[in-house]
């Protein structure tokens, strides 16, 4: 077991193993979001259902986890590529220009998703789950996620930072799901283009979902301002 921690293959197991565990959470929450446009009250059931329930909090947790070893051993794996080979990050003989172009700039785009996700954190999460934990008290209740999501996307700002991230996220999948897919072994060439066209989909899906709800909030806020 030890060995899998050590070798580069098995810490590249790793961070595929968890990256494709939070990409199947962004296709939850995504999926969670979009009842938002559909009805505020629904929406804040699925938060009230949530909220912090012991399976929720163990989830989070799972995340938290998951999330922080996604990062670390990103950033070893960087580290030792960039040692024995430069700039290239992984040695494959075909590599799609759109995920080769993500590979090279893995480092902006992730300052961008960390940002980002310190931000939603600061906006959602303290403001829901932290908040009904600690009892805190703010503007709205912790599981008004509906009034959160209109107050903080009538601001255009912050709906452009949004914007942004998701941008950042969309490459981040489209080069981190295939490379994941990669390391467990769907490597050779008739399933290369496959994994590119599923990839781009799969990542433009879950980033056209959260654009939505932040879009059609503003929009919301821009209706209520003409009338």
């Amino acid at each position: 077991m030890s060995g899998l921690f050590k070798s580069s293959i098995g810490k590249k197991l790793i961070m595929s193993v968890t990256g494709l565990c939070l990409v199947l959470f962004l296709l939850f929450h995504m999926s969670m979001n979009l009842v938002a446009i559909f009805s505020g009250e629904a929406y804040n059931k699925v938060c009230e259902f949530l909220g912090t329930n012991w399976y929720a909090l163990a989830g989070t947790a799972v995340l938290a986890v998951g999330f922080l070893l996604h990062i670390v051993y990103a950033f070893i794996l960087t580290i030792q590529n960039r040692r024995a080979r430069g700039n290239v990050r992984y040695a494959y003989s075909v590599r799609p220009k759109m995920v080769e172009w993500a590979s090279q700039n893995m480092l902006i785009l992730g300052i961008i998703v960390l940002v980002g996700l310190g931000l939603h954190f600061s906006h959602f999460w303290y403001k829901m789950m932290f908040a009904e934990l600690v009892g805190a008290e703010h503007q709205f209740g912790p599981t008004d996620g509906a009034a959160w999501l209109q107050f903080y996307f009538s601001q255009p700002v912050i709906v452009v930072l949004y914007l942004v991230w998701f941008v950042a996220i969309w490459f981040h999948l489209t080069h981190g799901f295939w490379s994941a897919i990669q390391t467990i072994g769907w490597n050779n060439l008739v399933w290369m283009s496959r994994i590119q066209k599923i990839s781009t989909i799969f990542a433009t899906i879950i980033c056209l979902g959260f654009a939505a709800v932040v879009i059609t909030f503003f929009v919301k806020s821009l209706c209520c301002c003409a009338a």
